[in-house]
């Protein structure tokens, strides 16, 4: 019976380096998880065995062989890793490529389903935590060809934390399964006390499957197989020579510098024999200093630190020359050029323009660093490709255990932000200049929009129906936007279509021909002859009411009231008061205002 647990699933779906699923219709998307689809054996203990001994390994296994020559190549990396050009360089590749773009996200997660994007979004941010991890990532893959991250699943959560694991403890062992030779395992062996008070150790060794450990790894030379070559490598031997030349100047520096003095001693009459004896005589004496021991307080005479053999003591006899001291100038040391060129080629290797090192003497103009930096912006685009690729591995994995299928693990697009804005101005001018020429060329007739679309713009007959089925969508949605924004109509919810001239003129809605055609049974609402309209002065209808009221105003004269007062009695006919019901006018107080006023003045 087969295993269905979770750990059994994966190792078969990563058996083969190569996810596929169909995506709809003939069109399948591949996810390469190990970015080569075709099995390449290590040539790495090839290549060593050709370059170095020329015949077998004398008895030495390949893996040990291997090991051994990655950490020969680990030790020379440590080294150039101190030297502070190299060390700025690693830096600037990892700050480059972790650049955030305008929206503050270091990974771009592109998809269609809102629910995939959530999840993403918790393991790259949340999980593995990419905003700070990312950037020793890239440093450590670069510096070394190789990084290991070890994924920590669980059959409920997915992927729940990354641990980094050393490049000196990891091996990728491939062909282990004859009938499947794409089958990769990961070897771990890390030395391990035994016991804290001995100093002997035993190698820990931990078998780890392919989906449990996510390779990152720069390949771009097949002979490094399965292992990616670092960054560095091409500087390797240029670093060498270039600290050995530094050395050389440094110790020839340091001998020739000082200033010497030539002692010419007059020795008289002194013997032949005797000549040596008086010049170590004063020799002695003039190199011996008192010196007190700050420690002890003890007097004694010692040796100054200034060498001997720094000066000169020649002896001269006779004539008027006399005991003289004359000094000689040191070496002035002014030639660079053997260790200027040993730096451009250092500089060269890293592919890193020398303004973003801090070396601007070579930059004559903006063009050329524009030039230099778009050429390290297509460095900076690889070693991206490289990450991502590996890290549309980590989600795989995780969207797996969450219970996705088939074409769900590859519905997602993952990008990190290329820093270079001299790279995006130059692809945008490009296609400027491509739509200006389109343009003309329609305008003046020259060619039909077909040949442009193939010839100018590359595309297929496939992607020209697309773009057309596109251009009438975004034609459809500006008529849309249209409606909305003049008559408060959105055609796709309501089913109208009015707001063309003809379509407002005619009072149409787009819906008249459907289905049957023609006009509905009784014709259109409103068709015909309009209908006659009452004569001015009759209640027939709206307009044809007495709008200035001349039969209520003859109706007030005949009972010998004003205006106002008639309409007031209709008013209170219409609300069917009695006569004993009063209603509160301004007249009525008026009234009794004025009889108030009349009785207060006739009591006084």
């Amino acid at each position: 019976m087969a295993d269905t647990s979770l750990f059994s699933r994966l190792q078969r779906l990563f058996s083969t380096n190569v996810i596929v699923r169909n995506v709809g219709g003939k069109k399948l998307k591949v996810s390469d998880t190990s970015r080569t689809q075709s099995y390449a054996k290590s040539n790495l203990i090839d290549r060593y065995q050709k370059i170095f001994t020329g015949s077998g390994l004398s008895g030495y296994s390949d893996s040990l062989m291997t090991k051994s020559m990655r950490l020969n190549l680990f030790k020379d990396y440590e080294q150039m890793d101190a030297d502070a050009i190299i060390s700025s360089a690693l830096d600037i590749y990892s700050d480059e490529s972790t650049m955030k773009s305008e929206y503050g996200e270091v990974l771009q997660i592109t998809t269609d389903n809102d629910q995939i994007k959530q999840i993403l979004h918790n393991l790259f941010y949340d999980i593995v935590n990419i905003e700070f991890n990312l950037w020793p990532w890239i440093r450590n893959m670069c510096k070394y060809g190789d990084f290991f991250p070890k994924l920590e699943i669980d059959e409920k959560y997915g992927v729940t934390n990354v641990v980094p694991l050393s490049v000196y403890d990891v091996s990728r062992i491939e062909g282990l399964d004859p009938e499947n030779p794409e089958y990769v395992k990961f070897l771990i062996e890390s030395a391990t006390n035994e016991h804290r008070y001995k100093q002997e150790t035993s190698p820990e060794k931990q078998e780890l499957e392919n989906y449990e450990v996510a390779h990152f790894r720069l390949l771009s030379d097949s002979n490094y197989l399965p292992y990616g070559k670092s960054q560095i490598e091409g500087g390797r031997k240029i670093y060498k020579q270039l600290t050995l030349m530094e050395d050389a100047m440094l110790i020839h520096r340091i001998m020739r510098a000082p200033e010497k003095r030539v002692f010419k001693l007059d020795i008289g009459n002194i013997p032949p024999a005797e000549v040596d004896n008086y010049m170590q005589q004063v020799i002695n004496k003039m190199k011996k200093a008192p010196v007190v021991d700050e420690n002890t307080g003890d007097y004694n005479l010692k040796y100054n630190m200034q060498n001997i053999t720094e000066d000169f003591f020649l002896p001269v006899r006779g004539g008027d020359s006399g005991t003289s001291i004359d000094s000689l100038p040191g070496l002035t040391y002014e030639a660079t050029d053997d260790i200027e060129y040993l730096k451009n080629k250092l500089l060269s290797s890293l592919r890193i323009p020398k303004a973003f090192l801090g070396f601007e003497e070579q930059i004559g103009s903006k063009a050329t660093l524009a030039a230099e930096d778009v050429r390290f912006a297509r460095t900076i685009e690889r070693i991206q490709r490289i990450t991502i690729s590996e890290l549309t591995k980590i989600a795989i994995v995780h969207l797996y255990a969450q219970g996705y299928q088939d074409s769900d693990l590859v519905n997602f697009e993952l990008s990190l932000t290329n820093p270079s804005t001299i790279y995006d101005q130059e692809r945008i001018e490009l296609w400027s200049s491509k739509t200006s020429l389109a343009e003309s060329m329609l305008r003046d007739g020259l060619l039909s929009s077909e040949w442009i679309y193939k010839n100018i713009f590359g595309f297929t007959d496939e992607e020209i129906k697309q773009e057309d089925e596109g251009i009438i969508h975004d034609y459809k949605n500006k008529f849309r936007r249209s409606q909305i924004e003049s008559e408060g109509n959105d055609p796709a919810k309501s089913g109208e279509t009015q707001g063309t001239p003809s379509d407002m003129a005619m009072g149409r809605t787009g819906h008249e021909l459907d289905d049957k055609g023609g006009a509905p049974e009784g014709g259109f609402e409103g068709a015909g002859r309009p209908k006659e309209t009452p004569k001015y002065g009759k209640d027939g209808s709206a307009r044809g009411r007495d709008p200035l009221g001349n039969v209520d105003r003859k109706n007030a004269t005949k009972s010998n009231r004003t205006l106002a007062l008639a309409h007031f009695d209709k008013l209170k006919k219409s609300m069917k008061l009695d006569n004993e019901t009063k209603i509160l006018n301004e007249t009525n107080e008026l009234e009794n205002e004025y009889i108030d006023e009349v009785d207060s003045l006739t009591n006084e």
